[in-house]
């Protein structure tokens, strides 16, 4: 038996094999098709050996598939249980491919019912962004009634066009310049198309300061022995950018905006997904997400044509005021916290020691990228 975390997207999948024989292993634990992908390339150095995944009784039939998809007047042809589909798997228990009688394909999700009002808020927002013509989006569609969440035998449902794309190559995207612009034109007209949101709070703005401190408390009390270490960041972050944080200018943010939440056509962006943590936050929340992940997947590229474009193209729409832009490098670090904060979920040492390695580099870089961004 070994373990893999699986590193083809961020949900990082715990990955189960177990050796049949030389020539054949078999995989659990992956929660799509990529991980059997990531698998395959990790142990199969001769392109001999087999990966199979285990055979699991469904949790739903056919039957009540079908039933479910006819609430949005859709008509069950096909099941296609090995589309792999991008986005986080835990942003929904039970999720699957179909296929309609015209050929028309569509995601299907079971929800959790805790999660039922958050999940709404993000179908209206989605759907008032689609209806104020915010292009590169999928909205859920709405029953006959206007509904966007539907009830079957005790589990809740959600259904959206599923929106296919071109595989990103997680070894070149983050030097690939022509996806600048399509990923600050994305920013600019998400500003620019959610100035108003009826129904959100705009009062309610997320605190990455509050978090990362609650983090830090957290770390101080069950991760004594990285303390030390995240003193020393927490006394970066606490020399200007933590004082001036609140007076940062806020906006509509997608919460959670990296390549990987990106569906991608060979030139260009065909939809932006995982909603989950939307809403008003700093206006550089999603700019410095992005720069972030792309940096950590080979720092070398924080001075890349990709992110050197970005930037670029950001400032030249001038949607960020200099103010925030001054505090692009602490933004980063303070954002890294959250992943951080899953590593430490997963108790992953290595992704863990990775991550203050990363924040370590940014801020011992802050004065040189600073130039060159700015």
């Amino acid at each position: 038996m070994k373990n893999l975390i699986c590193q083809k997207c961020p949900n990082g999948c715990n990955l189960a094999l177990e050796w049949e024989n030389a020539e054949n292993v078999f995989i659990a634990g992956n929660k799509c098709a990529s991980g059997i992908v990531y698998a395959a390339r990790v142990i199969s150095k001769d392109n001999k050996t087999r990966i199979h995944a285990r055979e699991e009784t469904p949790l739903f039939s056919r039957e009540t598939l079908k039933a479910v998809a006819g609430l949005w007047q859709v008509r069950l042809k096909k099941l296609h249980h090995n589309i792999p589909v991008q986005g986080s798997p835990e942003r929904s228990v039970f999720r699957v491919v179909l296929e309609d009688n015209s050929g028309k394909f569509f995601l299907l999700e079971q929800i959790l019912p805790k999660s039922l009002e958050h999940k709404r808020q993000i179908a209206t927002t989605l759907d008032f962004l689609a209806k104020n013509n915010l292009a590169r989006i999928q909205p859920y569609m709405a029953d006959q009634k206007g509904e966007f969440i539907r009830k079957h035998k005790n589990n809740f449902w959600q259904i959206i066009p599923f929106v296919r794309g071109v595989t990103l190559d997680r070894e070149k995207y983050m030097y690939e310049k022509w996806r600048a612009p399509a990923l600050a034109d994305f920013l600019v007209e998400l500003r620019r198309k959610s100035g108003y949101l009826p129904f959100l709070d705009s009062c309610k703005v997320f605190s990455l300061k509050d978090y990362v401190y609650k983090l830090i408390r957290e770390i101080n009390l069950y991760n004594k022995d990285i303390k030390d270490e995240i003193k020393d960041i927490a006394f970066f972050l606490e020399k200007d950018f933590m004082p001036a944080y609140e007076k940062l200018p806020v906006a509509f943010c997608h919460g959670d905006y990296h390549p990987m939440n990106i569906i991608w056509s060979a030139d260009d962006i065909k939809c932006v997904i995982d909603w989950e943590f939307s809403g008003f936050k700093s206006e550089l929340y999603d700019a410095a997400n992005l720069i972030g992940c792309v940096g950590v997947e080979d720092p070398q590229s924080l001075t890349g044509e990709l992110v050197n474009s970005f930037i670029a193209n950001m400032n030249k729409a001038g949607f960020i005021s200099k103010t925030s832009w001054k505090y692009m490098v602490e933004f980063i670090v303070a954002l890294r916290f959250a992943w951080l904060s899953e590593w430490l979920r997963r108790k992953d040492s290595e992704m863990i020691y990775l991550e203050m390695d990363y924040m370590r580099l940014l801020i011992d870089n802050k004065n040189s990228l600073q130039k060159i961004w700015l």
